[in-house]
């Protein structure tokens, strides 16, 4: 006797936990009391709830397995166990919960509410649109319903009926969590930022410290243009939470274009501490490298270029700048090899063309390199620095009408450019030490770019 009754004095302490939400006493509770006796349904019951609110899915679901072992008609306990197996992603499991609940309970809305959801991840939507109408016949008036099958119609884009579906779910329940950051995704999809942005801070109103909904305005303010809105908002997440890694890396590239790349780096090398493997960001070293090659760490930037190259040997970008830093390395073998991979896949890149040229002038290969450079101004016809290149090439190979013209091109569309008004005076020098000499140690092209 003394047993079952410090049993049900077990049983009544877990309850006054639960109801204090001190989940780990009353689970400790709940433990000793189906240690004594093991075949009481609810107390199992009781603690399948107390693992989920600790969120242990798993044990969750085998304690409601067991209390419907013991009580198979439980129709609340079968629901419990349908959700334990969804969370768990085991959905054919739920599925087969609350086929079974429909059977016994025909007319039990929730056997049919769930499913939505259920057939909808599985992609079963004609499922999903067949349980709704079930569902709606029993009751027209739920949210989750609604919700569920918003959801099933954005995925397959029918994205109008899925708003109108959300905005009902509104009606229903305007304190639905979720629903607003759904329509305002959907809006964003269908390119009405505005409208996207309403709703999104209306999600935020609702749970304020939330910063992957101030991740997601962050975003949203940089596809509207508004740079400044978003460096705000990725700082104020940096500020709320400092180990939010995207936020860093968002800002930091934001930094970077602005030309403040000191504190781009300052961020990204912030991410680089807590970075267990950049998958997580996979273009995380192209952006570090490019920090690095604008301040002209060029060996530095080399090696993280490398590494973004391994990772998609095929991305243009990535070709250029670690080709540029390869160049400002005075690497030019391997330079040269790089252009040439990009120009493989990007015959037409005027940029890549330029500097190949500038790397075959440096190593003596001064016809294919001028070559490169009309190349490139047939690509781009108003590049100036490919046409004062090309003027140098011309001088070097003693073409001095073509090196003239050149200039004249150049000055067209740059006129107050002081090195080409330089060169265009000094042009009867250069000739001159041409044929007394042919050496010409003191010209030299003008540097890549550092950032095109």
């Amino acid at each position: 006797m003394n047993d079952w009754f410090e049993a049900e004095q077990r049983v009544e302490r877990a309850q006054q936990l639960t109801e204090l939400q001190q989940w780990v006493q009353a689970l400790a509770e709940i433990d000793a009391a189906v240690t004594i006796n093991p075949n009481n349904a609810a107390w199992h019951a009781h603690r399948g709830y107390i693992l989920d609110e600790l969120d242990r899915v798993e044990e969750a679901a085998e304690a409601y397995e067991r209390a419907l072992e013991l009580e198979p008609g439980d129709r609340d306990v079968a629901v419990a166990l349908g959700i334990a197996f969804t969370r768990r992603g085991h959905l054919p499991r739920a599925l087969e919960v609350f086929e079974n609940i429909a059977k016994i309970y025909p007319d039990f809305e929730p056997a049919y509410c769930h499913r939505i959801h259920i057939y909808a991840e599985l992609g079963r939507h004609d499922r999903a649109e067949e349980m709704f109408y079930l569902a709606q016949e029993l009751d027209d008036e739920c949210p989750h319903c609604f919700f569920s099958i918003g959801v099933s119609l954005a995925v397959r884009g029918i994205t109008d009926r899925a708003i109108y579906c959300w905005q009902r779910v509104l009606e229903l329940d305007p304190d639905y969590v979720g629903v607003n950051r759904r329509i305002a995704q959907a809006y964003r999809s269908q390119g009405k930022l505005e409208r996207a942005r309403e709703y999104l801070v209306l999600e935020l109103r609702n749970d304020p410290g939330n910063t992957d909904l101030l991740y997601e305005l962050g975003g949203l303010a940089l596809e509207m243009g508004e740079v400044d809105a978003a460096a705000a908002k990725f700082a104020q997440i940096t500020e709320l939470d400092p180990g939010h890694l995207e936020a860093h890396f968002a800002l930091g590239k934001i930094w970077l274009r602005q030309g403040s790349v000191g504190r781009a780096l300052d961020c990204f090398e912030a991410i680089e501490g807590s970075l267990e493997d950049e998958e997580h960001l996979p273009d995380f070293a192209r952006w570090v490298g490019e920090a690095l090659f604008r301040l002209e760490r060029f060996e530095e930037a080399c090696k993280r270029l490398k590494e973004a190259a391994a990772l998609d040997a095929s991305d243009a970008d990535v070709l250029m700048l670690l080709g540029n830093s390869l160049l400002g390395a005075k690497r030019q073998a391997e330079a040269t090899d790089c252009y040439r991979k990009l120009l493989a896949i990007d015959a037409r890149n005027p940029f890549a063309h330029h500097n190949l040229g500038v790397c075959l002038c440096q190593v003596g290969q001064h016809p294919a390199g001028l070559e490169h450079c009309l190349q490139a101004i047939r690509l781009k016809p108003d590049y100036v620095v490919a046409m004062y290149n090309a003027a140098i090439g011309h001088i070097q190979l003693g073409h001095w009408r073509e090196a003239r013209a050149m200039l004249r091109r150049a000055l067209r569309h740059d006129p107050r450019n002081e090195t080409l008004r330089r060169l265009a005076r000094r042009l009867w020098r250069y000739r001159l030490r041409y044929y007394l000499s042919r050496v010409f140690a003191a010209l030299r092209m003008v540097p890549v770019s550092r950032y095109r």
